[in-house]
């Protein structure tokens, strides 16, 4: 059985791209001129015409000195993790195995 993610919340992202932009009281244009993007492609992402490549979004992220994860977060809001099914085996967490590891 094939399980599909919920899709990603791209309203979200826009928003919170247009947040961040507000908070550094910048114009399309400082931020297009601050992330080296034309104008019109920030205005296209932020009005929700076009999503904009991974490249694109890097840019605007160290632009607004934003993390991309933290950025790139808003695009599961609202998702609930999914939990898995009483059949289903849950392996155990990762963990470091440091200087405990009996090869060190």
């Amino acid at each position: 059985m094939t399980i599909f993610p919920p899709e990603p919340n791209l309203e979200a992202l826009r928003l919170e791209l247009a947040r961040l932009r507000g908070n550094h009281g910048w114009s399309y244009d400082e931020l297009a001129s601050r992330s080296g993007l034309s104008r019109r492609t920030r205005i296209e992402i932020e009005q929700g015409r076009t999503i904009g490549t991974l490249a694109t979004w890097h840019a605007l992220a160290h632009a607004l000195g934003a993390p991309l994860d933290e950025l790139f977060g808003t695009l599961c809001a609202g998702h609930e993790p999914p939990t898995p099914k009483a059949t289903e085996t849950v392996l155990p967490a990762f963990r470091d195995c440091g200087t405990d590891h009996p090869d060190r």
